[in-house]
C-alpha cells in the first residue's frame, strides 16, 4: 500500500475517533439537561400516558407513507437506468438502510455504501448506482430547501424567521450572480478552473459529477422533457411533507395547541444537523433542537417535549427494528 493511501486511511481512522467522541459528549449533555429538568419530563410522560391511540395512528401512517415516498423516488432513478424493483422490494432496502444509518455516528456512509452493493446485486452498473444515490441525495436536499422556505414563510419574523430570511436574500443575489458568471466567459473559465483544481484534490467529486452526468443524459433520452421529472421531485417533497406531518398527527394525538406559524420551520430547521448523522439518528440533537424550537413558537416545555418524543418514536425508535429485521432478511435472502 502506498503512503498517500496509509495516510488518508489514518485520517479517516482519527477523524472517526473525534466523530465517537463527539457524538458521546452530545449525548451525555443531552442527558445531563434532560435531568436537570425533571418536572418539564414528567409532565411530558404524563401528556404520553394519556396519547389517543387512534390519533396516533394518523402519525404512524405519515412516517409510513414518508419512507414509502424515499423507497419510490430512488425505485424511478433506477428505473431510468432500465432496472425495475418492486415497490415493496425497494421499500425493504430503504428501510435496511435508514436502519443501518441511524445505528452508528456519520451512518450515513455506512448505509449508502450498503445500498451501493444491493442496487449493484440487483443488476445495476456502478455508474447507475453511483447516479442514483447522488441524484436522489441532492433531489432530497433541494426538497428540504423547498420545505425551509415555505417554513420561513409562514413563520414570518417570529423566531429564527428573519435571519433566514435575510439568508434565502443572500442565496438569490448568490443566483444572480451566477447567472451573471454563466454570461461571462471570462468568469466561467476562472469559475471552471477553481472547480477543476478542487476536483484534481478530491478525486471522488469528479467521480460523482461524472456518474451523475451520465445518469441525468440518459433520462433525458429515456423520458425526455421537464414533464417525467415532476414525479420523483413530487416524491421528494412528499418525503418531508408526509414526515412534518408525522410531527402535525402527534401533536394532534397528545391534545396540545399545534404552533401552525412555526411548525413547519421548527421541522424542517432540525432536519438539517439530524441528516448530517452526527450522532446516531440525530439522538439528543433532534430531541433538543425540535423541542427548544417548539417553546419559541409558543408550546410550553413540558408539551414541546412530549410532542418531540412521540415524533421520535413514529420517526426513529420504530423503524430501527424493521429496518434491522428488513436488513437481516436481505442478507438472509442472498446467502440462499
Amino acid at each position: 500500500m502506498t503512503s498517500g493511501g496509509t495516510d488518508r486511511r489514518t485520517r479517516w481512522a482519527r477523524l472517526g475517533h473525534l466523530w465517537w467522541l463527539l457524538a458521546a459528549a452530545l449525548i451525555t449533555a443531552g442527558l445531563l439537561v434532560a435531568i436537570s429538568r425533571r418536572g418539564e419530563l414528567r409532565r411530558a410522560l404524563d401528556l404520553l400516558a394519556h396519547v389517543s391511540p387512534a390519533k396516533a395512528l394518523v402519525a404512524l401512517v405519515c412516517q409510513a407513507a414518508c419512507l414509502a415516498c424515499l423507497a419510490g423516488l430512488q425505485r424511478w432513478l433506477l428505473a431510468v437506468g432500465g432496472v425495475r424493483l418492486t415497490w415493496p422490494a425497494m421499500s425493504k432496502l430503504v428501510l435496511a438502510a435508514n436502519a443501518v444509518a441511524g445505528a452508528l455516528p456519520g451512518g450515513a456512509a455506512f448505509a449508502t455504501a450498503w445500498l451501493f452493493r444491493e442496487f449493484r446485486r440487483r443488476g445495476a452498473d456502478r455508474a447507475l448506482t453511483a447516479g442514483v444515490l447522488a441524484a436522489s441525495g441532492v433531489m432530497s436536499a433541494l426538497a428540504l430547501v423547498v420545505v425551509l422556505l415555505l417554513g420561513v414563510l409562514l413563520a414570518g419574523t417570529r423566531g429564527p424567521g428573519m435571519p433566514l430570511l435575510w439568508l434565502f436574500a443572500a442565496l438569490a443575489l448568490a443566483a444572480v450572480a451566477g447567472l451573471v458568471v454563466r454570461r461571462s466567459p471570462a468568469l466561467r473559465k476562472a469559475v471552471r478552473r477553481r472547480w477543476e483544481r478542487t476536483e484534481a484534490r478530491h478525486e471522488h467529486l469528479r467521480t460523482a459529477r461524472e456518474e451523475t452526468r451520465q445518469l441525468i443524459a440518459h433520462a433525458r433520452r429515456v423520458r425526455p422533457g421537464v414533464r417525467p421529472w415532476l414525479t420523483p421531485a413530487a416524491l421528494a417533497l412528499l418525503n418531508w411533507l408526509l414526515d412534518a406531518a408525522c410531527l402535525l398527527a402527534c401533536l394532534w394525538a397528545l391534545d396540545v395547541p399545534v404552533p401552525w406559524g412555526g411548525l413547519l420551520l421548527a421541522f424542517a430547521l432540525v432536519q438539517i444537523p439530524v441528516s448530517a448523522r452526527i450522532t446516531p439518528g440525530g439522538l439528543g440533537i433532534a430531541e433538543a433542537g425540535m423541542t427548544g424550537l417548539l417553546v419559541v413558537y409558543g408550546l410550553q416545555p413540558g408539551q414541546a417535549f412530549a410532542a418531540t418524543l412521540l415524533y421520535r418514536i413514529f420517526s426513529y425508535w420504530l423503524p430501527q427494528p424493521v429496518g434491522w429485521a428488513c436488513w437481516l432478511a436481505t442478507g438472509l435472502k442472498r446467502g440462499r
